[in-house]
């Protein structure tokens, strides 16, 4: 009687890391479609406040246990870092000019930074296949945007992405070491408030906060919040608390390749057969780190 649940369990830890992918991915198009009517702080603040506002609402109905302050404070640092500095960094370097493909290069050096930081912070080992594996996922990456880079950039654009990266590195490897045992609705909230804050406080400086609610904004943003600030990342800690820091962000080698997929179906952006190659260069590279050898 006691055997369905590790089956089902079994089975979503299987299923997460595909749609991850795909949800995380999603986020580039819905960017797309909703930054043509805001600009990126003001976006991110309509965004991130109506994740709190839904989440709130969740809280209410359900009620779960109220976190402790020093709990809340653990989940503000990682919302900071995750949702703040990865999204503002991002978006800012989009915004200025910086070419969607050196963004998504600069970005997937994720994993080996992480891995880099989880084998000396936390003490996860990374075995030479893997490191192989994270190289082989650079290399994917770097084909698959090839050729889509074209144009300059300013500094503030390329620092931008640089914020983006450590901000994300910082933060997933600070919920791995403080964040796993917090109660993921609370836990959201308070990742969120701190993300809207930020992004609030630099719109309220630097923007004109105008937005044109028409509706493919209404479209992004719902997708943005359902799809992206609830389900991928959800799906994120869920497998940040089961897998290694660097078999999850491995998994964002898959981000650049799919988003192009996307793309070449939304939008008719051409797919050049370099990017092919690279698509399954970076899922060699995600198999490897991903890969396990057979218990004896």
């Amino acid at each position: 009687m006691n055997r369905p649940q590790p089956s089902v369990s079994n089975a979503a830890v299987f299923a997460a890391p595909a749609a991850f992918v795909f949800l995380w991915a999603s986020g580039f198009i819905g960017a797309k479609l909703g930054l043509p009517y805001a600009e990126p702080m003001t976006f991110l603040t309509v965004r991130m406040g109506a994740v709190v506002l839904v989440l709130g609402l969740i809280i209410l109905v359900t009620r779960p246990a109220w976190p402790s302050r020093a709990v809340a404070l653990h989940s503000a640092v990682t919302g900071f870092f995750v949702h703040g500095c990865y999204l503002g960094g991002v978006f800012v370097a989009i915004d200025h000019k910086l070419p969607a493909g050196f963004t998504a290069l600069v970005v997937s050096l994720q994993p080996i930074l992480t891995s880099t930081l989880a084998n000396r912070l936390l003490g996860e080992p990374v075995t030479p296949k893997q490191w192989a594996g994270l190289a082989l996922g650079v290399l994917g990456v770097y084909l698959v945007v090839h050729g889509h880079t074209e144009g300059g950039a300013p500094l503030i654009a390329w620092a931008a992405a640089t914020v983006g990266l450590i901000g994300m590195t910082i933060g997933t490897l600070y919920q791995k070491r403080f964040g796993c045992s917090i109660e993921w609705r609370t836990g959201f909230f308070f990742q969120y408030v701190a993300a809207a804050v930020l992004f609030a406080l630099v719109a309220l400086c630097l923007e004109s906060r105008e937005v044109n609610w028409s509706a493919e904004f209404l479209v992004a943003v719902a997708w943005l919040v359902f799809g992206l600030s609830l389900g991928a990342i959800w799906l994120l800690y869920f497998l940040i608390r089961r897998q290694a820091a660097a078999r999850v962000l491995s998994l964002f080698y898959l981000t650049p390749p799919v988003t192009a997929l996307m793309a070449w179906l939304m939008f008719n952006e051409q797919l050049p057969p370099l990017a092919l190659v690279g698509m399954l260069v970076c899922v060699a590279g995600v198999a490897l780190v991903n890969w396990r050898a057979a218990p004896p």
